[in-house]
């Protein structure tokens, strides 16, 4: 039986295949694929789902996995036997964040109360859970890393003993890099961490901008040197030679003048190139339009920018509603597709795009695809607009692209260009 498939609001050189409402449960944000299985963390339903994808035309939901109370599980990361599991504050339930810039403007620990502990009620689970998904339909957990804080936000693991994480501690304005020891899956424990100066309040140190939300999205590992998007702090490039005491390489801030949101910082260390992209927090392009940058780093000490893709223009993007830029790129992961000639990006309501960058001064766009208007608004907090935000990205070594929405479920892309 043929399955029925959206029709996209505009495409080239992309081709929709397969499409899943995740059981029920469309809201995504993080996607993995395992197994031929796409692992999917839910902004809105509060755990994560499994979608058999064995057969990329005809996705199946095989499991969901509730999170604990008031708990987010909206990224996690897979290799092999292992899956990793973020445990958070709940954000978007919360009274504080109903407005979501709150969430994005200011000092989050201050916001949520874990840099200064002495009143806070905390009400959720904070810490990294470890499941064995020898069996990717059917996730168990066999082990949990605690955290002291508002919990951990994104990870970075590739197999081996080491994963990555930004992380909320009690004491901090905000997410900062924490290393952890994975020798013991069943056991991981914290090894290290960094933060910019100003960001541990509990030592009294003290920030000098008091709206950006100087803070740790994550960062992406290669050998021995972290890439981290900080956020409105920008880029910072680390040395994990010692993973109990990483050190600074370099920090590069361009916020402000722009606005701010590093999200990812991909390394293409074949070509000595960085991509950075800039996340979209607000609607209607209220923080500015963001760029997917290039940066020469043929000396880490001193990266450099060079140019930046194109913003897609097909159609009125700016007014369309909710967020217009970019939010994921595809990250090269060693199970999946790399390439340092093609970059996957989403670009919220403007859905997906694909960009080459043989010349990495001149990136173009070769493909894309727009969904359409979800079925229905599974983002309960208020004002919000029912508009496709194409979020997060995972490209197989055939080319599929699996992609999330924070409400219109699983789309997989044939890239044709």
């Amino acid at each position: 039986m043929t399955q029925d498939l959206p029709t996209p609001d505009y495409a080239n050189n992309m081709k929709l295949i397969g499409y899943s409402d995740q059981g029920g449960r469309p809201d995504g944000v993080q996607v993995m694929v395992n197994k031929g299985h796409a692992i999917i963390g839910h902004m809105f339903s509060d755990g994560f789902s499994v979608v058999d994808c064995t057969n990329p035309r005809s996705p199946k939901p095989v499991a969901y996995v509730p999170a604990p109370p008031n708990t987010w599980n909206i990224h996690l990361q897979s290799h092999e036997d292992l899956l990793l599991v973020i445990n958070a504050k709940n954000m978007f339930a919360s009274e504080e964040f109903q407005d979501e810039e709150e969430y994005y403007k200011g000092k989050l620990g201050q916001k949520v109360g874990t840099a200064d502990t002495a009143s806070i009620d905390r009400n959720w689970t904070a810490g990294m859970a470890v499941y064995d998904i020898s069996n990717p339909a059917s996730p168990k957990q066999i082990g949990f890393m605690n955290v002291e804080g508002g919990g951990v936000h994104r990870l970075w693991y590739v197999g081996g003993r080491w994963a990555y994480a930004s992380v909320l501690l009690d004491g901090f304005t905000d997410y900062i890099f924490v290393t952890i020891d994975m020798a013991d899956p069943t056991n991981p424990k914290e090894a290290g961490r960094y933060w910019l100066p100003g960001m541990n309040s509990a030592a009294g140190e003290q920030l000098t901008e008091d709206q950006a939300r100087a803070g740790l999205h994550h960062a992406i590992v290669h050998g021995d040197t972290a890439y981290g998007a900080w956020r409105d702090g920008g880029l910072v490039i680390m040395d994990v030679k010692d993973r109990s005491n990483p050190e600074l390489i370099v920090h590069r801030n361009w916020s402000p003048p722009f606005g701010g949101g590093t999200h990812n910082a991909l390394p293409l260390p074949d070509r000595n190139l960085l991509v950075v992209a800039d996340e979209a927090v607000l609607d209607n392009c209220a923080d500015g339009i963001k760029h997917i940058w290039l940066f020469d780093i043929r000396d880490p000490s001193n990266p450099v920018s060079i140019s930046t893709v194109p913003i897609p223009d097909d159609a009125d993007y700016i007014n369309k509603g909710a967020h217009f830029g970019p939010h994921n790129i595809h990250e090269n992961r060693p199970d999946s597709f790399v390439s340092d000639q093609l970059i996957f990006a989403t670009q919220q309501n403007a859905g997906v795009r694909v960009y080459d960058i043989a010349n990495e001064y001149q990136p173009k766009e070769v493909a894309a695809f727009v969904p359409p208007k979800p079925a229905k608004l599974m983002d309960r907090r208020p004002n919000r607009v029912n508009v496709i935000q194409s979020c997060d990205i995972w490209v197989s070594k055939e080319g599929l692209a699996y992609v999330s929405d924070y409400n219109a479920g699983l789309y997989i892309l044939e890239y044709t260009g």
